[in-house]
């Protein structure tokens, strides 16, 4: 299949589900006509096996297997580095990239800075909007950085881009109108607020489970928002990620059996995965669902792990192992979910100050939701 008719596909995909910004149109001309995702794509991508690593798709070996990564489902991303084993670098999924730079609310004439140049792909689709010269992009891994500049300069794109540690920003070209981060922090770093004008607006993936716009005080002093939407993206690089639901669960038998008696089914629900990820940060969760049962999954990345098989008569079997008893953790944060009205992951925001930093619901004054 032409990388013409893959990219058309994607783009009936994103029309069909509703997921082009009505807002910003721009978004939609950007990815389709001004800087095309092929164009950002090194020769070597990488896909999951299905057992146990990831493996290279060559363009030159597999060009329709390469094309299918590129182009692949709104919410699927293409890998394009692995570090020990792991991806390290990536061009974000269709979706959450048009959905990030909607809330951006970017204009024609603003200064902007990019955290995580990665292959530049991102950074080309903010200076088509901004303008030539008025986009700085940072980037930790200098080989990453040398061949984004090289696309960005093959696609007539004027970008400045930096090999330097993304959490420290660029302060030369400070103040930005906006900034946007393509990597999750749990902490956002007060440097992004500090080279940011009154008024100016972040976007920054947290958490690994969701995106939040900050609009900077006028005063400079704090910067508060919403959250905007659900994706996942990688950490800053060198942030250890900890040992995998495997690693901890092992071979061995469970050390106890446990009464699961409440319905799993809303674990899989985006709003509730959210409220838990603000309430108990360290608890990982994963839920495989079949038309006979649902398999829920949970670990600390330490040393507690739990896991609960259910079908449509109940629970079949809990068992947990580890000092932690996550199941019960995350009933108590379920419960308080549900005392505080149930909200919805955009009934959340969040308010950064030079101290740190809370995430609150329905209002900044109600202060940080903690159970």
């Amino acid at each position: 299949m032409h990388l013409d008719d893959r990219q058309r596909r994607l783009a009936e995909a994103m029309d069909s589900q509703g997921l082009w910004p009505a807002d910003s149109a721009w978004v939609r001309r950007a990815i389709l006509e001004t800087v095309p995702r092929h164009k950002f794509a090194p020769d070597r991508l990488w896909t999951w096996n299905g057992h146990d690593e990831y493996v290279p798709v060559e363009r030159g070996r597999d060009p329709e297997a390469w094309a299918g990564l590129v182009y692949a489902a709104p919410e699927d991303s293409a890998i394009t580095q692995i570090l020990d084993g792991l991806p390290s670098s990536s061009l974000s999924c269709v979706a959450v990239v048009a959905d990030m730079l909607d809330s951006l609310i970017l204009e024609p004439s603003h200064r902007v800075l990019e955290v995580g140049t990665g292959a530049g792909w991102n950074a080309g689709l903010l200076a088509a909007r901004a303008g030539a010269g008025l986009v700085t992009s940072v980037e930790v891994d200098a080989g990453l950085a040398a061949a984004a500049d090289r696309r960005l300069t093959a696609a007539g794109l004027d970008v400045a881009v930096h090999t330097g540690d993304g959490n420290a920003g660029w302060p030369t070209a400070a103040p930005y109108d906006r900034v946007i981060a393509t990597y999750a922090v749990d902490e956002v770093p007060w440097t992004w607020i500090e080279q940011t004008r009154p008024g100016g607006r972040l976007v920054i993936p947290w958490g690994r489970l969701g995106h939040v716009a900050l609009t900077v005080a006028n005063d400079g002093k704090s910067a508060t928002g919403w959250v905007q939407g659900l994706g996942m993206f990688m950490p800053r690089r060198g942030i250890d990620q900890g040992r995998d639901y495997h690693a901890i669960r092992g071979d061995g038998p469970p050390d106890r059996t446990v009464r699961a008696e409440q319905d799993l089914r809303p674990l899989t629900e985006a709003h509730l995965l959210f409220a838990l990820r603000v309430s108990h940060p360290d608890i990982r969760i994963a839920a495989g669902q079949t038309e006979e049962s649902l398999t829920v999954r949970l670990h600390d990345g330490v040393s507690s792990w739990a896991t609960v098989t259910t079908d449509q008569t109940g629970t079949l079997a809990a068992y947990e192992g580890g000092p932690r008893h996550l199941l019960a953790e995350v009933d108590a944060g379920r419960r308080h979910w549900e005392e505080r009205g149930s909200p919805e992951l955009w009934d959340f925001g969040m308010t950064v100050t030079p101290d740190g930093q809370h995430v609150w619901s329905g209002t900044a004054e109600a202060g940080p939701y903690m159970p």
